[in-house]
């Protein structure tokens, strides 16, 4: 922009008064008035640019996808093999450690009606104390396989003998297990009181020759189908989902009673649980379990002797199951066609389900019992 400014002279002669001289008064002499353009520069006013966000852009270098949760981790944490922990869900086990710190749980009936929790961490080489930990059960190593995970148990029941001793079970028994691989606490009585850190099973791992990453031959690429958090999956497409604020689970558990409340400030879904009266809570975050995604699958079972060792059929197809997300679910069905396959999840429509980015729960149910939900 410029602006202009003026200089006026003005030069003003006088004339002299000459008394007696008879000569007339001299006219007054204004000269032109000088304009000068004076250029003022200003400086030029950057415009101003929001920088858009990309979800789906990495936030740093070296950062990609989650298998378990859709979450952004290093490059390393997302080759590494998951670690699939058994832990007890009894009253005299609590509290337990770390599991808020796992990105997918298992929950599932074994004998007496109480129920045991297979914990899947996908970034666990520096958890200083996870568990506590206790016996397998075969059925919870089909679940394990699908993650490509290493299992780690503390002994069981003479059923687990046949997937155990397959050389492609890549588990770690706390109970043949090198001195300093686990480790037991004095705040507590045995067997209740055993724990792992990350970094013990990482090397026992190395040492028994167990691969450390993924292995490609035996993970699908792809497990959970996922939605972007710019874009989640509300479930207000189906016209038949159902508002779910709270999901019981009491009929399906009856020693447990373990339900879930959902919290709309966040949008998870907070466990709960009779042994806990009340919040589940872990003791290594002082924080209580919660989850984007519950799943509820019925599956086929049956006792397999007088001591009431249950066995679960992993593998099938067209089963029944409930999604649970944003509050709200829908009624899925679910498929597993081998030791190592995914278990897909489809619509009523026949379509794979999305989960949503974060923490899942699968609530594994016996055929014929029932939950609830209710708004």
């Amino acid at each position: 922009m410029k602006k202009l400014s003026v200089l006026l002279l003005v030069a003003l002669s006088s004339a002299l008064l000459m008394t007696g001289c008879g000569k007339e008064e001299e006219p007054e002499v204004i000269e032109e008035a000088i304009v000068v353009e004076t250029p003022i520069e200003t400086p030029e006013v950057e415009e101003v640019v929001e920088e858009e966000t990309n979800e789906d852009l990495p936030p740093e270098e070296g950062m990609v996808r989650s298998r378990l949760t859709n979450e952004w981790v290093s490059e390393e944490v997302g080759a590494l093999r998951p670690l699939a922990v058994m832990v007890p869900n009894d009253k005299s086990t609590l509290p337990q450690y770390n599991l808020a710190n796992a990105d997918i749980l298992y929950e599932c009936l074994v004998e007496g009606e109480i129920t045991r929790l297979m914990a899947v961490f996908g970034d666990w080489t520096d958890l200083e104390r996870v568990g506590n930990i206790r016996s397998c059960r075969d059925y919870f190593i089909y679940w394990a396989f699908e993650w490509d995970a290493l299992y780690v148990h503390a002994g069981g029941p003479f059923y687990i003998d046949e997937v155990v001793g397959r050389k492609d079970t890549h588990n770690i028994n706390a109970l043949t297990a090198p001195s300093g691989v686990f480790y037991r606490t004095t705040d507590r009585s045995a067997p209740q009181n055993l724990y792992l850190d990350g970094n013990d099973i990482y090397n026992e791992a190395n040492r028994l020759g167990y691969p450390l990453e993924i292995r490609e031959d035996k993970a699908e690429p792809v497990h959970f189908q996922f939605a972007t958090k710019t874009e989640p999956n509300t479930l207000e497409q189906y016209t038949d989902s159902v508002v779910a604020k709270k999901i019981d689970m009491a009929n399906a558990y009856p020693v447990t009673k373990t339900w879930f409340e959902y919290n709309e400030e966040d949008g998870l879904y907070y466990r709960f649980q009779k042994p806990s009266n009340g919040a589940h809570m872990d003791a290594a975050t002082d924080s209580q379990l919660a989850f984007k995604n519950v799943l509820v699958q019925f599956t086929y079972h049956e006792v397999r002797d007088a001591k009431g060792y249950l066995a679960f059929q992993c593998i099938d197809s067209t089963r029944d199951r409930w999604y649970f997300t944003n509050g709200r679910g829908i009624h899925v069905n679910w498929e597993k066609s081998s030791d190592y396959g995914t278990t897909h999840y489809y619509d009523d429509n026949g379509n794979e389900i999305q989960l949503n980015t974060g923490k899942t729960m699968v609530c594994i149910v016996e055929d014929g019992d029932t939950f609830s939900f209710e708004d």
